[in-house]
């Protein structure tokens, strides 16, 4: 029996003919005609989401992840047709031959039937083709009916955070409204965007999109042109709201109601862009490589922590952004003497709690994953003669293949007992090797950071107790 992944996706609500449970009620009967199992798990689906891109489809992403797992979770993945898949022929041809080639994972349509030989490549290519095309040709017609929209001054988007859509066109929400407020005479006297993002995060506010407040959602906010009753929009449909100089970007009078007054936002305007002429008047100190980069984790939160501006220092990235809200600074100086000192103790024998995570690196020899798949099998099969999907022949015979399986797997079986001292020997010997070099003033910090990622996997940083764990791997 081989095991197959189902991918599901429609992009709007009215496409009966694919709806989710028609798509996943075809699959099905394709499976069992062709002797597939497909799981629960291996059921990937995206609702409302264009074909057009990937990045944006979080389990087609998923999918793609489990699929370059080792051993491969399954054999085949199904679709009802290949513009489910994507309708980008770029996006079309990397997965497809990633998963093909890479993870010996066939994509399939159940119902455009190409074949095995060379002329089904052309089809298939065909067939993409015309998918980019309807998917192209439908975008421009709906950026047209946006445009026209916004020519009208109506909402073409979801509401900005104080406004919500009614009959096509804004109107304030209550809720949210004196919080938009509030952000302006913030700012006006005086507090700076990152102080007025913790004080909403601390009263539990949420943006629109019900994540924490940051510096930039603040700044967003304060140069958002409709809450004076603007749209702002461009002739491509999408606007780089940071780019200030963009020539397409529009600004026209919606027919909503504003909430902020025209004196309040041109104060708020002329105060930014003083801000940001004095910002680019300095210059930008370069990026310098550190010994703990990308080791370093805020214990409050787990956010990194990075060189702060001076380059003397380190503090959360959640933290300066305003989602974190316990400070950790540290002087760089320090913290590298705090790891150095603790991995002086561990070789001393002083330091004798030590955590060791094992990486394993895992292929297609890795027999107890291998197993492990082929007994999720046997429990899927069962679930299926349960639900009436497999008959109790086709249980039986399905299972003695599987078990066959499992016992020639369980014959190559042989599983070293990890030794825990040995591993401590490794990394102790690994330690000695490596901190000459560490404490050497001359060794660039770049290769420091190296040396250190061979060997450490984090190092928490507890602020309240100026005291660090390092998590190691052997």
């Amino acid at each position: 029996m081989k095991t197959a992944a189902a991918y599901i996706r429609v992009s709007t609500d009215d496409q009966i003919e694919y709806s989710p449970a028609s798509q996943l009620e075809k699959i099905r009967e394709y499976a069992k005609r062709n002797g597939y199992i497909l799981p629960e798990e291996y059921i990937f689906m995206d609702e409302g989401i264009s074909g057009r891109h990937t990045a944006k489809r979080t389990a087609f992403n998923r999918m793609i992840g489990t699929a370059k797992q080792k051993p491969r979770p399954f054999d085949a993945i199904l679709l009802w047709k290949f513009s489910r898949f994507a309708r980008n022929r770029e996006d079309s041809i990397v997965y497809k031959s990633m998963l093909r080639k890479q993870c010996g994972i066939d994509v399939i349509s159940i119902s455009e039937s190409i074949g095995d030989d060379k002329m089904s490549v052309i089809i298939e290519a065909m067939i993409e083709a015309m998918d980019e095309y309807y998917s192209i040709n439908l975008a421009e017609e709906v950026k047209r009916g946006m445009n026209e929209k916004a020519g009208r001054g109506q909402a073409v988007s979801i509401p900005s955070y104080g406004y919500l859509i009614e009959d096509g066109r804004y109107i304030p929400d209550p809720d949210t409204m004196p919080v938009v407020r509030k952000i302006y005479s913030d700012y006006l006297d005086g507090n700076p965007m990152i102080r007025i993002a913790r004080c909403l995060n601390d009263a539990g506010l949420r943006t629109r999109r019900g994540n924490l407040f940051e510096n930039r959602t603040v700044r967003y906010i304060l140069t958002n042109p409709v809450y004076i009753g603007k749209i702002r929009w461009n002739s491509r449909g999408k606007t780089n709201y940071h780019n200030i100089d963009d020539p397409e970007k529009n600004t026209i009078d919606g027919i909503h109601e504003p909430i902020i007054d025209k004196e309040v936002w041109d104060k708020v305007q002329k105060k930014l862009a003083s801000e940001r002429t004095t910002k680019y008047m300095r210059t930008a100190p370069a990026a310098v490589p550190f010994m703990l980069q990308g080791l370093c984790r805020c214990s409050a939160c787990g956010a990194t922590l990075c060189m702060a501006v001076n380059h003397t220092s380190l503090q959360c990235y959640s933290y300066t952004h305003g989602r974190c809200k316990t400070s950790h600074s540290i002087s760089l100086k320090k913290i590298n003497t705090m790891v150095i000192t603790a991995l002086e103790d561990i070789l001393s024998g002083n330091n004798t709690k030590i955590t060791i995570n094992h990486r394993i690196k895992q292929n297609d020899e890795n027999i107890p994953a291998l197993i492990e798949r082929e007994r999720k099998k046997i429990r899927r099969i069962k679930n299926a003669y349960e639900n009436e999907v497999y008959t109790l022949e086709e249980y039986k015979e399905s299972k003695l293949a599987i078990q066959k399986r499992i016992d020639e797997l369980s014959a190559k079986l042989t599983v070293p007992p990890r030794d825990d001292l040995a591993d401590r020997k490794k990394l102790t010997d690994r330690i000695a090797a490596v901190l000459p070099s560490l404490k050497t003033p001359a060794v660039p910090e770049d290769f420091k950071n190296s040396l250190l990622k061979s060997f450490v996997e984090r190092i928490v940083f507890y602020r309240s107790r100026c005291d660090i764990d390092i998590f190691f791997y052997v």
